[in-house]
């Protein structure tokens, strides 16, 4: 299905959250959400001012909520109302981000508890050590969330894309299927939007990884054009994409289990709306209650109008893979480099030990020969061993 053009009001909630932070290239933000630089400003003038037509309407109360036990109480049902999932520490960071005075989270929790809101016991025990990247953009996390039927008997797959620093959900995209295609048509557009990350880290299976056992895809291939690391989790592991994980919980929690949708293109509405609370309102406990709009930055790298192609410069050992069988020559013999490379052009590099060479494309390497053995390549991949993609 083509991709759903986001309203105007959350196009300008979006751009004015990421406009605000500190270093970021605004002309070429600008650029990327398709406005001018005069429009912009006025968003920004406008949201500083506290014009509320930028952004969902605010739900607060006409009067605070705190002069009278009732109103508390008003407030902090009504928040619980428009999002069941939300827990006592939410509800209250969330009051408090709207510029509202609100009880301690004690007495959130027994306002909900009083009114029938959560179980009496509703206690689990907490991740002890969290692993996340330093800044945003060196990682994000790329998923499909198990399938649910649709009123008009399709499926809907779930793709997320989550920076890793911050928790920032760059996509919720509602697909009819896990293909590579619509996997790409996807990537392609949360890169013109968000700029280039350094690395995506996914599991092992479809379309990450082809079926056949090969670790290297078409859309694998297409990422390194881009600059873009391919990092694969290590298999049976779950708990090293626990983020990816523990999103895709919430997403069930607070959307996908509450209702049924007619089709995709309502489950999409659904996304877009809850992607932007999840982004802006939703408190994170994972960040210190703040939310991921708070950590995140655009990443400087644009996506290119045009992929690159690599350039290897002269005297080094190229090789062309042909259009229809996957191998290259080298040393008198065929060596396979797998279909993802038909019509790939590969360097060959000596490794410094004797008889051992490593094929790129252009500054990754792909694969690695061993002439003193009779195995034909070994396929070299970024593969995480860690709990985390650190």
């Amino acid at each position: 299905m083509p991709l759903r053009e986001k309203s105007v009001m959350e196009q300008r909630q979006e751009f004015v959250r990421l406009a605000e932070q500190e270093g970021v290239n605004r002309r070429e933000l600008c650029r990327r959400f398709g406005i001018s630089a005069d429009t912009a400003y006025r968003w920004l003038r406008r949201w500083e001012a506290g014009d509320v037509g930028l952004a969902d309407g605010s739900r607060r109360p006409h009067h605070s909520p705190c002069q009278t036990e009732p109103e508390v109480e008003a407030a902090i049902l009504m928040v619980r109302e428009e999002h069941p999932a939300w827990g006592a520490r939410k509800i209250a960071r969330w009051l408090e981000r709207e510029g509202l005075s609100c009880p301690g989270i004690s007495t959130v929790h027994e306002v909900l508890r009083r009114h029938g809101r959560v179980p009496v016991s509703a206690s689990g025990g907490l991740a002890t050590q969290r692993f996340e990247k330093p800044a945003p953009n060196l990682l994000w996390q790329m998923d499909f969330k198990g399938w649910f039927a649709l009123s008009d008997g399709t499926r809907c797959h779930p793709l997320t894309m989550l920076d890793d620093h911050s928790r920032y959900l760059l996509c919720l995209a509602a697909c009819g299927d896990e293909q590579a295609s619509g996997v790409q048509r996807h990537l392609t557009a949360t890169f013109r939007r968000y700029g280039l990350p350094d690395a995506m880290f996914v599991d092992n299976g479809a379309p990450w990884g082809d079926s056949n056992g090969q670790r290297w895809t078409r859309l694998g291939v297409w990422l390194l054009k881009l600059g873009v690391r391919l990092l694969h989790s290590r298999p049976y592991h779950p708990q090293s994409r626990g983020k990816n994980e523990r999103l895709h919980r919430t997403l069930k929690a607070e959307v996908v289990s509450l209702r049924r949708f007619a089709d995709q293109a309502a489950a999409q509405r659904a996304f877009d709306r809850w992607r932007c609370i999840y982004n802006g309102e939703r408190p994170h406990e994972a960040l210190d209650m703040a939310v991921p709009a708070d950590r995140y930055r655009p990443s400087p790298r644009p996506m290119p109008e045009r992929l690159p192609e690599p350039d290897y410069p002269p005297g080094e050992i190229v090789r062309r893979v042909s259009s229809t069988k996957a191998y290259i020559h080298f040393k008198g013999r065929l060596w396979p480099v797998g279909q993802a490379f038909f019509g790939e052009r590969l360097a060959i590099r000596p490794r410094g030990i004797d008889g051992q060479y490593g094929i790129y494309l252009g500054a990754h390497e792909i694969a690695a020969i061993d002439l003193t053995k009779p195995t034909p390549v070994r396929h070299v991949s970024e593969q995480v061993s860690d709990m985390s993609p650190n």
